[in-house]
């Protein structure tokens, strides 16, 4: 995947919101103060405002950790039919059940998807840079185009479109 960056103004504007909608994972990436990486597989995660991301930690024990040690974090997301999505670098900070703003991080995330997973901390991002990804194919073939690349994904993985 190629990437391409994102004039630091526009933030998580309707565009990074749309992929953020349409993808089914990110991936946090974290590292300890070794600067030890580890990268985890988040399914449940939303913006906050125009600057912020959160994420639901329901297990990660070392991205917890890690946070603790080095709150500088990187978060990425793909529609994996699109293969266009966003890189997002940012601070982290955990909000836990104890928190006083505990209820109101995590109501957008459970909104989203439910209750039924115990939120045990919510992972806010104050993002401070954006960039673009895109499957090479964009740049190798301009006549590339997101349904094309829909429709080569839907062969290539067996699937069928939802009518």
């Amino acid at each position: 995947m190629m990437k391409a960056k994102l004039n630091n103004s526009e933030m998580i504007n309707t565009e990074v919101k749309k992929y953020i909608q349409q993808s089914i994972l990110c991936w946090l990436a974290t590292s300890n103060v070794k600067n030890e990486p580890n990268v985890s597989p988040k399914e449940i995660f939303t913006y906050g405002d125009g600057e912020t991301l959160l994420i639901a930690n329901l297990a990660s024990p070392i991205s917890i950790n890690n946070i603790l040690e080095n709150p500088n974090v990187c978060v990425s997301f793909v529609d994996i039919f699109v293969q266009k999505g966003f890189k997002m670098k940012g601070i982290a900070t955990l909000i836990d059940v104890n928190d006083i703003d505990f209820k109101r991080k995590v109501k957008p995330l459970i909104d989203l998807f439910t209750d039924q997973f115990p939120i045990k901390t919510v992972i806010e991002i104050k993002v401070t840079s954006v960039d673009r990804i895109q499957a090479p194919s964009y740049f190798s073939y301009p006549e590339t185009t997101e349904e094309s690349q829909v429709d080569s994904a839907i062969r290539t993985y067996k699937v069928k479109p939802i009518e």
